[in-house]
Formats: C-alpha cells, sequence, structure tokens
C-alpha cells in the first residue's frame, strides 16, 4: 500500500518553514500518542508515521530528496523509517520531554523492565570512487554497552529494590497552586526502582565500554554527509529488548583527480596548443576501479578543432552512479589549453611563421 503524504499527514502546506513543522508535529504527537489511545489499535501506526514525517521534513536533505523523488528517493539513500514507538521517542527525546513532563509520556524505562538499547551514531570516511562506486568495510565502534554481570540493573546479581521515595512510579507529585504536577524522581531518576547492592563491574551505573567492529555496505551513489541507518547494530537492548540501531555518517576524502558536483565528477583535461587547434584523440582515466588483475580503465575522448580554454567535453555516463536509481552522471572534461614555458630556437621560429600567417 502507498505511503501517505508526509505533509498530507502533518496538515502543512508544502511551504511551511522548519517551525511550523515543528508545531504541527507537536499538535499530532498529542493526539495519537498511544498512551492516549489506549482502545484505538491504529493511533500507533499513525504516531509512527506522523514522526517519521517530521523526521523528513524537518531536515533539509531529506527534505529536498523527499520533495524531488518522494519515498522511493528516501528509501534509495537508506532511510527506512521507525522500527516501533521507543525508536520514536529515542529520537525526539527532547521534544518529548518538553511535551510530556508527566509519566506515561517518554518517561525512563524501569531498570526490572526490558528496554531497547541506544542507537549509536558514528563517521566512517571512504574514498570517492567507493563512494561513486559502492564498498564494503569494516567500521570500529567503541560504546557504551549493557553490563553483562548485571544484566544491564547496575545492581549486583540483579536485585533491585522498590524506590521508597517514588514508591516504584518513577515519578513524584508536587503541588503548585491550584494544580499537581508530576517530576522524575530525584533519587531513582524515573526508574521505580534502585539496586541493593550496586554492580561491581559497572560501578552501579549498569553500562560497561565495548569496542567492537561492524562490516557496513556502503551503497553505489552515496554522498558526503549522508547516512546510513542500519537496524539492530546499534547498543544491545537491556533484559532481553531489542537493540538500537546504528546510523553512520559518510564522509568521502578529497580525490586528485577528480571532483565530484551531483553525480557528476569534472576533470581537468590538458592538451597542448597544437591538440587544442587541430583537435585530438585523448585518453582520460575513469574512476571506477577496474576488476582485478586488469589496467586503469580509461575513455578515449575526442577533443574538437579549435576548443578553448575552459570549454567542456562530456562523456556521457563517465560520472557517479545515481543513488537509488538508474543510470550514472557525466564525466565533465574541462579543457585546460598548456603553454610550453621554454621554446627550441627552430619551434620559436614556427611559431612566429604561424602568427604571421595569422595577420595575411
Amino acid at each position: 500500500m502507498a505511503k501517505r503524504d508526509y505533509y498530507e499527514l502533518l496538515e502543512v502546506e508544502r511551504t511551511a518553514t522548519q517551525a511550523e513543522v515543528k508545531v504541527a508535529f507537536r499538535k499530532k504527537a498529542l493526539e495519537f500518542h498511544p498512551d492516549r489511545n489506549p482502545d484505538n489499535p491504529d493511533a500507533e501506526e499513525t504516531f509512527k508515521l506522523c514522526s517519521e514525517a517530521y523526521e523528513v521534513l524537518s531536515d533539509d536533505e531529506k527534505r529536498r530528496t523527499y520533495d524531488q523523488f518522494g519515498h522511493e528517493g528516501l528509501s534509495g539513500r537508506g532511510y527506512s523509517g521507525f522500527g516501533d514507538v521507543q525508536d520514536v521517542f529515542s529520537h525526539f527525546q527532547d521534544i518529548f520531554g518538553d511535551m510530556f513532563g508527566m509519566g506515561g509520556f517518554g518517561r525512563r524505562p524501569r531498570r526490572d523492565a526490558p528496554a531497547r538499547g541506544a542507537d549509536v551514531r558514528a563517521r566512517m570516511e571512504v574514498s570517492l570512487a567507493e563512494a561513486a562506486f559502492g564498498v564494503k568495510k569494516e567500521l570500529p565502534l567503541g560504546h557504551a554497552s549493557p553490563c553483562t554481570e548485571c544484566h544491564g540493573t547496575g545492581a549486583e546479581g540483579g536485585e533491585l529494590s522498590t524506590c521508597a521515595t517514588c514508591g516504584g512510579r518513577g515519578q513524584v507529585a508536587h503541588q503548585r497552586g491550584g494544580f499537581l504536577l508530576s517530576t522524575t524522581c530525584p533519587s531513582c531518576r524515573g526508574q521505580g526502582s534502585r539496586a541493593k547492592t550496586p554492580c561491581g563491574a559497572c560501578q552501579g551505573s549498569g553500562e560497561v565500554h565495548q569496542d567492537r567492529k561492524v562490516e557496513v555496505s556502503v551503497p553505489a551513489g552515496i554522498d558526503e554527509g549522508q547516512t546510513l541507518r542500519l537496524s539492530g547494530l546499534g547498543q544491545a537492548g537491556r533484559l532481553g529488548g531489542p537493540a538500537g540501531d546504528l546510523y553512520v555518517s559518510v564522509m568521502v576524502q578529497p580525490d586528485a583527480r577528480f571532483e565530484r558536483e551531483r553525480d557528476d565528477l569534472y576533470y581537468d583535461l590538458h592538451v597542448s596548443y597544437p591538440q587544442a587547434a587541430l583537435g585530438a584523440k585523448v585518453v582520460v582515466p575513469s574512476l571506477e576501479p577496474a576488476p582485478e588483475g586488469e589496467g586503469e580503465l580509461t575513455f578515449d575522448v575526442v577533443v574538437p578543432a579549435g576548443i578553448q580554454p575552459g570549454e567542456l567535453v562530456r562523456v556521457s555516463n563517465g560520472g557517479v552512479p545515481r543513488l537509488g536509481q538508474r543510470g550514472r552522471g557525466d564525466l565533465v572534461c574541462v579543457v585546460q589549453v598548456d603553454v610550453p614555458r621554454e621554446l627550441s630556437p627552430r619551434a620559436q621560429e614556427l611559431i612566429r611563421e604561424l602568427a604571421a600567417s595569422f595577420e595575411d
């Protein structure tokens, strides 16, 4: 079934500002939050879709992709939405923290309950060729992970006691004039329980540092600053909860020969004056790696007679594969006419003769 339009979901115009998009999302989040709609099975799905719409429309790059290519363009760039409601909370905890200061809305999970692992964010450097044609690379990660000794509870042997301050609710009530406000319990920090004896392996934090490596498949055509989402490869869940996701931001290293502009590659093509004047067939390197055991891939480029410095010669489909789509950009050769710094006496004589012929 086709996905609904993001602007339609949030009920905003396509020209809506970021502030207008945020206000619309907050309104929808309040309306369809699962805790406010326990008897409506469709509310949770609508809540997730509205959150997905906000994530895209509040990000300038994702919004441009969506406006140009729609849902297919986003999926081609590695975006696949949210897995569940906890995934939504982990992404927008700053918004939900502002919206809901009371229990039931984005509160901390209890220590003795399964909890989804946190998302992990990392950066990966790739060469221009790797970004253009895809690559599998091993990415080293170092981050906090639930302690295996106490199963992430922070308590020796996993033994917890109910917090005496909040009675296990994780929230404490305060009278403010005619209002009763609920805030996070300061003793258990909203978790409803405390360790009888802090775990010695993690000093009661419930987390330890973990170093690991993950193989990342970088799709052909990815560009600088774009992010890959690897579902379930983030921090491990606690007490059997699902793992978080891994978000990898791709950084592309500069290339000595080529510059990229969207899906096109630009190359400075140096030719001699005779080649520029008379025309020539020249060999231009390709960014694409050659199959193992073969020499460098090249293109035969025809330089037309009389070409001027700075003019362009295009090699169709010689550029970068389009991410999530068919076809490639072009290889754009920018002509640079090389003038020799030193000339032999005979060469000087010939050039003078040539200059004189122009005056006839």
